[in-house]
């Protein structure tokens, strides 16, 4: 990753996911609605899911120029494997 304030708030994305989750957790064993667990469920994933964006965005601006620069031919290739696995 690229400079300390953005890992920070990668972070805290990640911490409110993990609060999400908690939450999520504390709903089924509450034995809350369905449709409130499963709208919950989306909301974690999609935050789940901007994370992971973040990190292809900054590897794409950072990694990949650099690897391009140095010649590594195989840093697209690597770069659209790991999308492929993003969006599955």
């Amino acid at each position: 990753m690229g400079d300390t304030e953005g890992k920070n708030k990668l972070i805290q994305r990640l911490k409110r996911v993990e609060g999400q989750i908690r939450g999520i957790q504390r709903m089924i064993d509450e034995e809350e609605n369905c449709i409130e667990i499963l709208t919950q469920v989306a909301a974690a994933r999609a935050a789940l899911d901007r994370v992971g964006m973040i990190i292809f965005e900054e590897h794409s601006h950072t990694c990949l120029l650099k690897a391009i620069e140095e010649g590594q031919d195989d840093a697209i290739d690597e770069l659209m494997h790991a999308l492929k696995r993003f969006m599955q």
